[in-house]
């Protein structure tokens, strides 16, 4: 009984030449015996031109075709039907080439192995054969666009054949005083098969790339949103942090408000409090783990989370940026919970970056609405007076603030205005539903 080692290694051995030699030669055999389509691409700039290539190549077949049956008649001497047939053979295999490449290999093929068959009789001394001047650059066409849409050792097939079959001819039965025709063939085939494969490969690098650009650039917006998340839970712990401590200390200080407060009453509060300790504890270990792959690790961000009355700091640091900033403040002003005086203070902040990255010099105006059950936002600024400096950001910012919105429970629209600028706009309920956090006049009845 063999050992596993040596049935893995006898698998992990390659296959011998010979097995790899037919392998390869039935796939070469497989992709020259089939007719499948594979129509040539339309150009995707500018539109209006899309469809120039095939024009172009429904005229070269025609001008081919003419030429190769000028010189079977002129230089050849043929007469009748057959150079007729034979011309509109080989501008066929142009025009065929468009949409399925193969078949039109085999038909250029075979009136090129026709026409060398029905000038062997006529060749005059100095005339080349088998192939005649005009065959050789009829068939060049017919290699150049099985080339573009097909794998390499394909290629170097459709050029070895008729070569080969070029060679094995003259050698046979070459016409007496005729020129020789193999060379001019390699150097033809030879030269529009490396054109043909050259442009293939730049055009599959550039389809890579494409996809590449499109997977990375969506990558970086899968990274941002999950870096703001990110900073959003770091931020949601320092606010249900903060109720959670005041529950502990509020459960710990209750029985001395109370004269001779129950057995009961006092296990239900050290109960409370244990709870509200183990959670804090809990979401302490969380956020250690959160700022410790946090690239902005520092003391900094252990400070209170800002809400909107520093947003008079805020707008004035923009406006020392050099931006013109008004706002404007409707409804009674009150306490809002936590996540809510974050979130909107972050998206405000967000915007007003954004006014200043991509519309230097533009006039922003914020307003703020404290409405009876939500808080409306809105920051508009209008056309850039300044030319525009290149970003390297793609939008991830508003990723953030809708992250943040959503959270909540609310909603964010962003988009261009009439007069060239720009404005967001967010409704965020002042009391989201689940919400843990309560707001301070709240923790006070409590």
């Amino acid at each position: 009984m063999p050992r596993v080692d040596d049935v893995e290694e006898k698998s992990a051995r390659p296959a011998p030449l010979s097995v790899r030699t037919r392998a390869l030669s039935r796939d070469i055999a497989r992709d020259l015996l089939t007719l499948r389509r594979d129509p040539l691409p339309r150009m995707s700039r500018p539109r209006w031109l899309a469809r120039l290539p095939h024009v172009a190549l429904v005229y070269a077949a025609v001008l081919f075709g003419f030429l190769h049956g000028s010189q079977l008649f002129n230089h050849y001497g043929l007469a009748g039907s057959t150079p007729v047939a034979l011309s509109v053979m080989s501008g066929a295999a142009i025009a065929l080439a468009m949409s399925r490449p193969i078949a039109a290999w085999w038909l250029g093929l075979t009136a090129a192995g026709m026409s060398a068959w029905e000038i062997h009789d006529h060749v005059g001394q100095g005339q080349m054969w088998p192939w005649m001047p005009g065959g050789l650059f009829t068939f060049a066409p017919v290699i150049l666009l099985v080339a573009l849409r097909v794998p390499a050792r394909v290629t170097i097939t459709v050029i070895a054949v008729p070569i080969v079959c070029t060679g094995l001819a003259e050698v046979i039965c070459r016409p007496d005083g005729s020129q020789t025709s193999t060379l001019v063939a390699v150097v033809v085939f030879g030269f529009t098969g490396l054109l043909g494969y050259a442009l293939r490969a730049s055009r599959l690098a550039r389809g890579k790339l494409v996809e590449q650009e499109t997977l990375t650039e969506a990558e970086r917006a899968q990274r941002t949103l999950l870096e703001e998340r990110s900073r959003i839970a770091r931020e949601l712990h320092d606010v249900v942090a903060h109720h959670m401590s005041v529950i502990s200390i509020q459960a710990q200080v209750a029985p001395h408000l109370v004269e001779n407060p129950s057995e009961e009453l006092k296990e239900n509060l050290a109960g409370i409090r244990e709870n509200a300790l183990e959670a804090l504890t809990e979401l302490r270990r969380v956020l250690g783990v959160l700022r410790s792959e946090s690239p902005d690790d520092s003391a900094d961000s252990h400070h209170p989370q800002p809400t909107l009355a520093e947003l008079g700091s805020l707008v004035d640091n923009v406006r020392g940026a050099g931006l013109e900033v008004t706002t404007e403040v409707a409804g009674i002003r009150r306490a809002l919970t936590p996540g809510v005086e974050l979130t909107a203070y972050r998206i405000v902040q967000e915007a007003l970056s954004n006014c200043l990255r991509h519309a230097p010099g533009s006039r922003v105006e914020v307003g703020i609405a404290y409405g009876p059950r939500e808080l409306h936002l809105c920051i508009a600024n209008s056309a850039p007076t300044r030319v525009v400096p290149p970003s390297p950001g793609a939008g991830h910012g508003l990723l953030g603030m809708r992250e943040r919105a959503g959270m909540l429970g609310g909603e964010l629209a962003a988009g261009p205005s009439p007069d060239g600028g720009y404005e967001v706009s967010a409704v965020l309920p002042m009391d989201p539903p689940g919400s843990l956090a309560a707001g301070p006049n709240e923790t006070k009845r409590a």
